[in-house]
């Protein structure tokens, strides 16, 4: 190679060498005047905001930055983020429930289980990339941002928190979908302001029952659903507690068995290795022979299965049964007794410890809080026909009550005694379980009771029949076949004490508590006699 063209190449190379060391110069003076980026070209600009959003995904470049800015963070619950910190950087991650463009600011509602915050993104902090890329971000995207909390000039209605976070970084962990098949913010509507959108002339959408229930993971994203199952979860603590406290202890009993456990014909029949088996409609059976085994008081909160083809607002094939078994001294009225203090309890433990649930449910559900008794109401069934009667209603003196008469009977005791919580008893002996009883006095009637709610009936309990006589001479006159439960029975052949109990459906007791409609709000995955999926 000739010297010129040696001379020429090392002019050349001079020259990259220091185009290079000039824009390396010009990066670390942006980096030293970041307050004032703002006023940095754009493509510079941009590149010193490069490493504060993007999407994550497995060795992307937004991925190592994520972990690089969350490093030694700890996530902070929306919940917590009140005025007392205002001035903190925190990390935050949650939902993009909705955003709204107001001149250079993005306003991005983000939403965490029952909680959300307003979060600010402003192009002039940001950068225009970093502005853009949150804009584009869909509806429902997982994201985990980092700023710093503010107190806004003027009140918030929009959420559930009074402070608002100022964004420098946001990365999404998750893209949402573009088409959803419902909008959660719909799903959301109470049905007052979907009336008040169409008296407006701007027409909410109201998202049917089945489309929530054909998408059931959006729709219990709503602030009302997630509430619903947090005052669920918590029904189901206080049962344990008060329980507990009482000296019961919890067992766990068989779904599986080889006869129905409450006689008739809603069980789900299968095969089991060649023998007929069904699932059990309560543990029923294996709670009572747990009392022969000397446990003395027992519970569990489990699975029941119901074939029934009643396709109605309170009915389910599949529920979460809360059943008690107790050994009883003298009287049946212990276990009225119980149920009378148990469930006072529950209801005030919930109000104390689910208040911003409750808040959240009555939003989109609005309802009144239940009225109850310090000392619970007991009529018999008599006197429940009794007050019917004299309300003009025709009803059986030894027949069942249908849901019309439950619900004037309802009506007419809270007219009466000012409660929407009481127990019938001494039901007539025809419309009860075949273990259920007889009174001594009189054998049309049983040692039993049903439980209402809001003029809807929760609950079934009775004193138990011990005797094993009493006990086959029963089931073969409900049409059970007697060698299909003959386990059950020779339990009782050797010894069982006098015991009775209940049992309650969980979805139930949160629907009346709460006054929703239908049983389908409080199931997670509701199975009725046309539902099974999801």
């Amino acid at each position: 190679m000739s010297s010129s063209n040696e001379e020429k190449m090392s002019k050349k190379a001079a020259k990259k060498r220091a185009a290079k060391l000039e824009k390396l110069s010009r990066k670390h003076e942006r980096e030293e005047a970041t307050s004032s980026s703002s006023s940095l070209p754009l493509e510079e600009e941009d590149e010193s905001f490069s490493s504060n959003y993007g999407d994550v995904t497995p060795k992307s470049a937004a991925g190592r930055c994520w972990r690089e800015a969350v490093e030694g963070k700890e996530l902070t619950d929306v919940s917590n983020l009140v005025e007392e910190i205002v001035g903190s950087e925190v990390s935050i991650r949650g939902r993009v429930h909705n955003h709204r463009l107001v001149g250079k600011k993005l306003f991005v509602i983000l939403r965490q289980s029952v909680s959300s915050v307003q979060c600010v993104v402003e192009e002039a902090r940001v950068g225009t990339s970093m502005f853009k890329f949150v804009r584009q971000l869909s509806h429902e995207s997982v994201v985990e941002l980092i700023g710093v909390v503010s107190l806004p000039k003027k009140p918030l209605t929009g959420t559930t928190q009074q402070v608002e976070i100022h964004v420098t970084k946001m990365y999404c962990l998750s893209r949402s979908s573009l088409n959803l098949p419902l909008v959660v913010e719909d799903a959301a509507r109470s049905e007052a302001d979907i009336e008040k959108s169409v008296k407006d002339g701007k027409p909410a959408a109201r998202v049917l029952q089945d489309t929530r229930l054909n998408n059931r993971p959006l729709d219990l994203r709503t602030p009302a659903n997630q509430a619903t199952f947090r005052i669920q979860c918590h029904v189901q603590i206080a049962f344990r507690e008060f329980l507990l406290s009482k000296g019961f202890l919890e067992i766990h009993t068989p779904k599986l068995i080889a006869g129905s456990s409450e006689g008739g014909s809603a069980v789900f029949r299968l095969d089991y290795k060649g023998q007929p088996a069904c699932l059990a409609q309560s543990p029923q059976l294996h709670k009572q022979m747990a009392i022969c085994g000397d446990m003395r008081r027992v519970f569990e909160v489990g699975p029941v299965f119901r074939a029934e083809d009643s396709f109605t607002h309170r009915h389910l094939c599949e529920f979460v049964g809360l059943d008690v078994e107790m050994e009883i001294r003298m009287h049946y009225s212990e276990i009225m007794d119980l149920v009378g203090d148990l469930f006072p309890f529950i209801f005030t433990k919930i109000e104390e410890r689910c208040p911003k649930e409750l808040e959240s449910v009555r939003k989109q559900y609005p309802f009144q809080s239940l009225k109850f008794l310090p000392q619970t109401l007991r009529l018999t069934f008599a006197e429940g026909i009794q007050m019917l009667k004299e309300a003009g209603e025709e009803v059986d003196p030894l027949g069942d009550l249908n849901t019309e008469s439950e619900r004037k009977l309802g009506q007419l005791v809270l007219e009466k005694y000012k409660t929407e919580f009481y127990m019938l008893h001494r039901y007539p002996s025809a419309v009860r379980p075949f273990y259920t009883m007889p009174c001594e006095d009189d054998s049309n009637y049983s040692n039993s009771f049903d439980v209402f709610i809001r003029g809807e009936e929760i609950m079934s309990g009775a004193q138990r029949i011990h005797d094993p006589e009493l006990l086959e001479k029963r089931a073969r006159e409900c049409g059970i076949d007697v060698m299909t439960i003959s386990t059950y029975i020779d339990a009782f052949r050797y010894g069982a004490p006098p015991h009775g109990g209940f049992g309650v459906g969980l979805e139930r007791v949160v629907m009346l508590l709460c006054a929703l409609d239908n049983i389908r709000k409080t199931s997670l995955f509701p199975r009725d006699p046309k539902r099974l999926a999801p």
